[in-house]
C-alpha cells in the first residue's frame, strides 16, 4: 500500500485529491499527513477529510515521520519547485498540480533534481483526460486533418458574478500577484498550452506576446478612493454597488476565513487592489518545431465562460466549441471535421460528469491504479510540465521586452 502526504492544504488538494483518494482507493493507498505554512488550515484540511491523518507545521518533520512514497504538491504556484525538489531529495516521488512551477530558473532546478535523484515527477494535466479533449487527440493522431498547419485557440473567463465570476476570482486571490503566480499565462494557460502541445505532438520553439490589464487593478477602479492592498469585500464601503462584490461560502468561511490569523491570506481581496500586477487580456503567438503555428488569447473579462479552437491541416479542419457557462450550454460538446471536399462530420461528445469535463476521475485512476493503458500518452512528466509553463514564461518575457523569445534559451 503506497503512502501519500500533501504539501499545501488547499481547497483543490482536499476536493480533487484527498477526499476522492480516501473514498475510491482505500485498499491500495494511504493518506498519511498534510503540511501547510498555515497550520490552522492544515488542521482544518485533516478534519474536513474526515480521516485520521496528522496535520504538520514542519514539512521535513512530516517526511521523516511518515516516510511517504509520494508527496502531492498543491501549494501556491511559486513554491511548487521548493517542495518538489525537497521531496525528490528526501527519496519520494512527486505528484504536482499544474503549473509545475512559475519561472524558467525554477523549471531548470526541477529538471536537474529529478535527473540527479532518480525519482520522478508527475504533472496533473486533468484537461487531457476529458473525453472531449481526448477525441480531438484521436482525430489528429488518426490523420483526419493531415499535417497540422495552424491552431487558433480562444479561452474566455467570465467576469459575470451571476455565473460565479471565474475570471474575476483570480483577481481577488494570491493569483493576482505576479510574484506568486507569474500571471494567468502561467497559472491558467499552462492547461491550454499543454493541450495544444499534446494534441500536436510538437514542441514549442518561439513565442511572442502582448497583454494589458483592462478591467481589474487600481487604475481601472470606478471609485475615487482607490483601494489599498488588504481591502476586502467584507469591509468595503462600495460593497452594495460593486459589480464584483464577493461573499465566501460556508466552506470558505471555515477553511480560509477562520484560519486567516495564521498567515493573513484572504479569499475576498478587492479586485481593484493597488498591488495587482497581472494581466486580464492576453494574446500569444507560438511557432512549433515541426511547422505548426498557434495563435492564442485569454480574456478574463468576458460575459460568458468557454472556449473555441480551430485546427487547420493539410487534409481538413477541426472546429471545436465548448460553452461552459452563460450561453448555449448543451448536454454535449461538438467537434466538426471539415474535409477538402466540403464534407462535414459532426462528433457529439456527451458532457462527462465530474470536474474538468470528466477529466479529474480519469486522471486519478491513471495516478493511483496500476496497469492503466495509455495509448495516447495522457500521463505527463517534467518535460510536458516544462514546455507548458515555458510558453507562458516566454510570453511574459516577450510582453516586457517586445521581442521574440526562444524556449530553448530558457532551458539552457
Amino acid at each position: 500500500m503506497k503512502k501519500y502526504v500533501f504539501a499545501g492544504a488547499s481547497q483543490r488538494a482536499l476536493k480533487m485529491f484527498c477526499k476522492p483518494m480516501l473514498a475510491d482507493y482505500p485498499d491500495i493507498l494511504k493518506v498519511c499527513g498534510v503540511y501547510d505554512i498555515n497550520y490552522g488550515r492544515a488542521k482544518t484540511f485533516a478534519a474536513e477529510a474526515g480521516a485520521s491523518f496528522a496535520a504538520y507545521e514542519d514539512f521535513d518533520v512530516m517526511l521523516a515521520t511518515e516516510k511517504p512514497d509520494f508527496v502531492i504538491v498543491t501549494t501556491v504556484d511559486v513554491y511548487h519547485a521548493e517542495y518538489i525538489i525537497r521531496s525528490l531529495e528526501a527519496g519520494c516521488d512527486v505528484i504536482t498540480e499544474k503549473p509545475m512551477t512559475t519561472r524558467d530558473d525554477l523549471c531548470r532546478n526541477i529538471l536537474e533534481a529529478e535527473k540527479r535523484t532518480g525519482h520522478k515527477v508527475i504533472v496533473t494535466f486533468n484537461y487531457r483526460y476529458a473525453p472531449f479533449m481526448t477525441k480531438v487527440k484521436e482525430l489528429i493522431v488518426s490523420g483526419a486533418i493531415g499535417d497540422v498547419y495552424s491552431v487558433h485557440f480562444e479561452w474566455l473567463l467570465t467576469r459575470n458574478m451571476a455565473l460565479e465570476g471565474h475570471g474575476a476570482s483570480y483577481f481577488r486571490r494570491w493569483n493576482a500577484r505576479m510574484e506568486k503566480s507569474s500571471g494567468l499565462l502561467v497559472h491558467k494557460s499552462t492547461h491550454h498550452f499543454d493541450l495544444v502541445n499534446w494534441w500536436l505532438g510538437q514542441r514549442p520553439e518561439k513565442v511572442s506576446a502582448f497583454a494589458k490589464l483592462n478591467l481589474y487593478g487600481a487604475k481601472n477602479s470606478p471609485y475615487a478612493d482607490v483601494p489599498a492592498p488588504g481591502l476586502r469585500c467584507a469591509n468595503c464601503p462600495h460593497a452594495k454597488e460593486c459589480q464584483f462584490f464577493y461573499k465566501p461560502d460556508e466552506f470558505e468561511e471555515r477553511f480560509y476565513i477562520a484560519n486567516e490569523s495564521y498567515d493573513g491570506y484572504m479569499k475576498d481581496n478587492c479586485v481593484y487592489a493597488a498591488d495587482i500586477d497581472i494581466y486580464d487580456t492576453m494574446a500569444v503567438n507560438v511557432q512549433y518545431n515541426k511547422g505548426a503555428m498557434l495563435t492564442y488569447s485569454l480574456n478574463a473579462t468576458a460575459m460568458y465562460e468557454g472556449w473555441h479552437c480551430v485546427i487547420n491541416g493539410s487534409k481538413g479542419r477541426l472546429e471545436i466549441h465548448n460553452y461552459e457557462q452563460g450561453i448555449d450550454k448543451k448536454p454535449e460538446n461538438h467537434i466538426r471535421l471539415y474535409d477538402l471536399n466540403n464534407n462535414v462530420t459532426d462528433f457529439a461528445i456527451g458532457r462527462a460528469g465530474g470536474g474538468h469535463g470528466g477529466g479529474d476521475v480519469r486522471l486519478r485512476n491513471m495516478l493511483f491504479l496500476d496497469n492503466i493503458p495509455d495509448p495516447l500518452g495522457h500521463a505527463a512528466g517534467t518535460a510536458d510540465g516544462a514546455y507548458s509553463i515555458l510558453v507562458g514564461v516566454a510570453a511574459n518575457k516577450s510582453i516586457k521586452s517586445g521581442e521574440i523569445v526562444c524556449i530553448e534559451d530558457l532551458l539552457k
